[in-house]
């Protein structure tokens, strides 16, 4: 019994029976399930020009984030106050351990932040989102829901939010589009929505469903599609090679799947070489670059168009200061005084690192770093140690849960990698940073589940009867 933490009003510590999951209507699902709120963000139909925290300028926009995500969040605090017991793995409690080590951190950054009512703010709301992921993994590890319900239900939210952007342009275009000089427009999705995190989502769901024939072909192929298209229209290098890495991990994984599935896999392979052959030869290297490039001087892509420059500098300063310039107000001030040392970009505009990782470094320094990566490394390992294993059968019970489990790992994945050109997945009150806890939670909710199936497997076997009756034995 070691092995679960048990915070419990009764003297009971036996394990949740499994119950078969429902299937939930998309508002039921909200209701029943109210972190899946967080992934609207909600929708701010605004630009950022003259928002600044860090100087007290706010509108009503920002005080409506932070009542949604109020919220939700007393919802959570309700329902793990009327909880009878709060059950979890060791495991998942170590992971959590790690997530909220990280905002302590954040907390005490405090200390050293040039606008410590800002840092605090922001570390307030990092704890908030974290009750929000610890309610639900505690609820689904009683009531487990229908894993790849989630998913679609997520994906569903995904279009939603990109029908509003699209919506949006009607009346005003300019909160969610910008105008890349010689490259054309650029769909950002501004703070309605962030195009290049909702479009690969809605493209990596659907590609998942659609090779593992998991809802009807016809439909996954048009959401792939509507994502795939939505990509390529947000212009951006991140989200397209991000969305390129996960389909090719995801192809890798489904070839390895049968062999008629490699076979297939390697045909399509050596089809898009001859395709991309003839499509080199026909338009020319270099009509295909200059598409590529969108416009860009060599020397912009070859430093990641300023971000290098961006990243050197909180690098450096690091370096002298190990414990970060504090969460979130730290960058976004010290770093305007950085124009003095000869910076091509105008840093006035520019809020965050953007990269995630290097974000993190920033706000609150190398340590809170290391546990960003240890926790992230954790989940990985937890989620793949459960979603690499064969089912025993063709159960659905064990079989969707996998592939609900396999699919949320191809999209942390995906926002890894998204998080190497933006760092909107550090910053409370973005979408994008409550969509990757959204998947953490998944993961972890999913992990739980079965870390508790296998434990009751394993005293319903032979083998942990007779340890059973043999203990009994001895206490006698």
């Amino acid at each position: 019994m070691k092995q679960f933490a048990r915070f419990t009003e009764n003297s009971q510590g036996a394990l949740p029976g499994v119950q078969p999951p429902a299937r939930l209507s998309f508002l039921k699902f909200l209701f029943r399930y109210p972190i899946f709120l967080l992934a609207f963000g909600p929708p701010i139909f605004r630009s950022g020009a003259g928002i600044d925290a860090t100087k007290g300028n706010l509108d009503f926009w920002s005080f409506y984030e932070v009542a949604w995500i109020g919220a939700i969040v007393l919802r959570a605090i309700l329902r793990l106050l009327n909880a009878k017991s709060i059950l979890m793995p060791r495991q998942i409690r170590s992971v959590l351990k790690f997530a909220f080590s990280l905002g302590l951190l954040f907390l005490i950054s405090t200390a050293y932040s040039p606008s410590r009512l800002v840092t605090t703010a922001y570390s307030i709301l990092y704890f908030l989102t974290m009750i929000c992921v610890v309610e639900f993994i505690v609820d689904v590890y009683h009531n487990p829901p229908d894993w790849m319900q989630c998913l679609f239900h997520l994906r569903f939210i995904a279009i939603l939010l990109l029908a509003l952007v699209l919506l949006t342009i009607l009346f005003n275009p300019a909160i969610v589009i910008t105008i890349i000089p010689g490259g054309g427009l650029r769909l950002g999705g501004g703070a309605v929505a962030p195009a290049t995190v909702i479009c690969p989502m809605i493209a990596l769901i659907s590609a998942y469903s659609f090779l593992f024939s998991l809802e009807s072909k016809a439909k996954s192929s048009f959401f792939f599609l509507v994502g795939l298209a939505g990509t390529l229209a947000t212009q951006s290098r991140g989200a397209e090679l991000a969305l390129f890495l996960s389909l090719a991990i995801l192809g890798l994984g489904w070839a390895k799947a049968s062999r008629r599935s490699a076979y297939t896999a390697i045909f399509g392979l050596v089809t898009l070489i001859l395709f991309s052959s003839v499509t080199i030869g026909a338009v020319g290297g270099r009509n295909i670059w200059e598409a590529v490039n969108r416009g860009e001087h060599s020397r912009q892509i070859a430093d990641a168009s300023g971000r290098t420059e961006i990243w050197s500098f909180v690098l450096h300063y690091c370096m002298a200061h190990p414990q970060g310039m504090g969460y979130i107000a730290g960058f976004r001030i010290l770093f305007k005084q950085y124009f003095a040392l000869g910076m091509d970009l105008d840093p006035t505009g520019i809020g965050n690192a953007h990269n995630s990782f290097i974000d993190i470094l920033a706000g609150a320094g190398w340590l809170a770093l290391a546990v960003y990566l240890i926790l992230l490394s954790k989940i990985v390992a937890l989620g793949w140690r459960f979603a690499k294993r064969r089912t025993s059968g063709t159960a659905i019970s064990e079989t969707m849960p996998r592939h609900a489990l396999r699919c949320t790992l191809l999209l942390l994945v995906s926002f890894f990698a998204g998080g190497m050109d933006t760092a909107l997945f550090s910053v409370p009150l973005q979408e994008c940073f409550y969509l990757q806890n959204i998947i953490i939670a998944i993961i972890l909710g999913i992990s739980a589940r079965f870390i508790a199936d296998s434990r009751v497997k394993s005293m319903a076997s032979p083998q942990g009867i007779s340890r059973g009756s043999a203990s009994t034995s001895m206490g006698t």
